[in-house]
């Protein structure tokens, strides 16, 4: 337990899916750490465990591309957040296609965005990558509900988190 967890206890915020291609190596991950942090110009952060194989690939690219995911679409965050890339080609198991850049964009994603990595940051047991958006779409239309952090608290990690 930490200082930090009274206060991080209480937030529910968006799961992400986060994909990356460098060089015809793809690698996706599900992140709970994220947010815009700037209206102009716009900017995304997301943070990416040093402990899996998306960091290893988003270290060497250029874009991320950053997916929100229904609350229906469990099987996703399942997917990306319960399988290691290190043991599952998890982009042989859903539809992709080649976004802004080369950034694998997941079809079934009601929203998505592809950002140019700005900056990385250490920030301890992750490591912050701020983008710059290029691009986004959001196909799944004004009445989509989130799948939230609380939502995927049964996901076993394909890595540990610590």
């Amino acid at each position: 337990m930490t200082e930090l967890d009274p206060f991080t206890d209480a937030l529910d915020y968006p799961l992400y899916v986060v994909t990356a291609d460098v060089a015809g190596e793809r690698s996706g991950c599900l992140v709970g750490f994220g947010s815009q942090c700037s209206i102009r110009p716009a900017r995304f952060m997301v943070w990416l465990s040093k402990a899996n194989r998306t960091y290893r690939v988003a270290a060497r690219a250029d874009r991320l591309a950053v997916h929100l995911l229904g609350r229906d679409q469990g099987h996703l965050a399942d997917l990306f957040g319960g399988e290691t890339g290190d043991e599952t080609d998890k982009f042989s198991r859903t539809l992709w296609h080649p976004g802004p850049g080369g950034a694998p964009v997941l079809d079934e994603a009601p929203a998505w965005f592809v950002g140019r990595v700005e900056s990385r940051v250490d920030g301890g047991d992750h490591v912050g990558f701020l983008l710059a958006p290029e691009a986004a779409e959001h196909p799944g239309g004004d009445g989509l509900r989130l799948l939230l952090l609380s939502d995927g608290v049964d996901i076993t990690p394909g890595h540990p988190a610590d």
